[in-house]
């Protein structure tokens, strides 16, 4: 008997989603930063057992949108909801468990498993950990309560035990070494966009875009050429930095992470575009791949 299916992961924004996604992926997928918002795509991770393949999902943070790009991260939150076999729906210690009842009121009526995940159980104690049990319980009465602690990976067992436990009977989805369904190009991307949201400051990082115009791999290296968009001149001054040091710094984190991920060397080339408010463009977002399948 093989098992297979999809289990997503929600949530509000920097509640630890993409750092328990990396967890039970095993692999460093999604961006985990402290800062909101961080996840802009639905990235899939998929586990491969001899008997089973569960194909995690991590989805943007809900939010309220304020400008179209934020729209579309918003549908990629919502087709997480229509495509589940299981929901792992991922709160903390400290958010209110009522933030955002819209949502929540959708997570309420699925008929599909749901797993209420508690996480940073660390950053608190028995007794608050107790009461928001019995608040989470009220809100969401069909689901599983499990607390955890991602970034430690207290609870990460036990959680792919029971989705295990959880998944239908079906066969594999993907092929069984596949590890994700995105391309290399798009991981570079996404390296590169950590690298700046860890090392700039304010809006800048929110304003940012990357696109990978040249991946060419060989057997032992790999040259890319990536293009880093924002949305004024000023903020390319920013990005770029005094006599260029900044986006140097940038570009160097950058490398060695890429190194690490495909175990190869890397020769890496950034530009900085301007192209004007792109997060609120159609064709622009469509262009950047913002478009839910």
């Amino acid at each position: 008997m093989h098992k297979a299916g999809f289990v997503n992961i929600v949530g509000n924004p920097n509640v630890g989603k993409s750092t328990l996604m990396n967890q039970l992926v095993g692999e460093k997928l999604s961006i985990a930063t402290f800062k909101a918002q961080t996840t802009r795509h639905r990235i899939m991770g998929i586990v491969n057992t001899e008997d089973a393949q569960i194909v995690f999902s991590d989805t943007p943070g809900v939010l309220k949108p304020n400008y179209k790009m934020q729209e579309m991260m918003l549908q990629f939150s919502e087709s997480a909801l229509a495509d589940a076999d299981i929901l792992l729906y991922v709160t903390d210690v400290v958010e209110d468990p009522e933030k955002n009842m819209d949502f929540l009121e959708k997570v309420s009526k699925m008929s599909i498993p749901v797993i209420l995940l508690i996480n940073k159980i660390d950053e608190s104690d028995q007794k608050k950990l107790g009461d928001l049990v019995m608040k989470w319980h009220g809100l969401l009465p069909n689901a599983e309560i499990l607390p955890i602690s991602a970034k430690n990976k207290f609870g990460v067992d036990i959680l792919l035990k029971r989705v295990h436990e959880l998944l239908p009977e079906s066969p594999a989805f993907f092929d069984k070494d596949q590890l994700t369904d995105k391309p290399a190009k798009f991981f570079v991307s996404e390296i590169i966009r950590e690298k700046i949201l860890r090392y700039y400051d304010k809006e800048i990082p929110y304003s940012v875009e990357v696109v990978v115009e040249r991946f060419k791999e060989d057997d032992r290296q790999i040259h890319i050429n990536a293009v880093i968009y924002v949305e004024r001149s000023s903020q390319k001054g920013i990005i770029i930095g005094h006599q260029g040091m900044a986006l140097k710094k940038v570009s160097t984190e950058a490398r060695k992470s890429l190194e690490r991920f495909f175990d190869k060397k890397i020769f890496l080339e950034t530009f900085v575009k301007v192209d004007k408010d792109w997060r609120n463009s159609q064709k622009e977002l469509k262009h950047f791949g913002y478009s839910p399948e």
